[in-house]
């Protein structure tokens, strides 16, 4: 484990990134407080950011997953109105220009 002050983490970020990608972690300090601390992603983590930001956002409740299994195909669309009447009001709009 080490400790590094916010100046020098911040010139010298990307040593850092790579110490605790390799298992390290490292306590960040303010004036010989810790104030955060940087170490490698958990087991759990996938390597994904969208699947790691998604799985956090169920944890903290920000998003409920669905509740019907997945089926791999869309849901059947049906038409919201006929297309003789979408581009009958498409050419209303468009004679009053």
């Amino acid at each position: 484990m080490r400790s590094v002050g916010i100046k020098t983490l911040n010139n010298r970020l990307s040593e850092y990134i790579r110490l605790a990608a390799s298992g390290e972690t490292v306590l960040v300090t303010d004036r010989d407080r810790v104030v955060a601390e940087i170490g490698p992603p958990k087991e759990t983590r996938s390597p994904f950011l969208a699947d790691a930001m998604l799985a956090e956002a169920v944890r903290a409740g920000w998003l409920t997953p669905p509740v019907l299994p997945a089926t791999g195909e869309p849901p059947a669309s049906r038409p919201v109105a006929p297309l003789s009447d979408l581009l009958g009001e498409l050419d209303e709009d468009r004679s009053g220009r």
